[in-house]
């Protein structure tokens, strides 16, 4: 793993605060965040892997956003 903070899979606090400190404040707004927030990911599939990806959700009885979904999941998990 990298111990780059621009290129780490994982950047930890603190990090970033030199260059955060070099930020002229006029150019800065503080915004609290929002707990409730979420984020929407836009997939484009197209060709043989829409059709891959519609017969995998049929085979399992889920939707192609299901699918996707735990595929993204089963990335975090450790391997076996």
């Amino acid at each position: 793993m990298s111990s780059d903070p621009w290129t780490a899979d994982d950047p930890q606090p603190g990090d970033f605060d030199a260059v955060l400190a070099t930020i002229d404040p006029k150019y800065a707004e503080h915004r609290d965040g929002d707990a409730t927030a979420t984020l929407r990911i836009l997939v484009s599939v197209e060709g043989d892997d829409a059709l891959r990806l519609e017969r995998i959700a049929e085979e399992r009885g889920k939707t192609p956003h299901d699918v996707v979904s735990d595929l993204l999941r089963a990335t975090d998990r450790p391997a076996a």
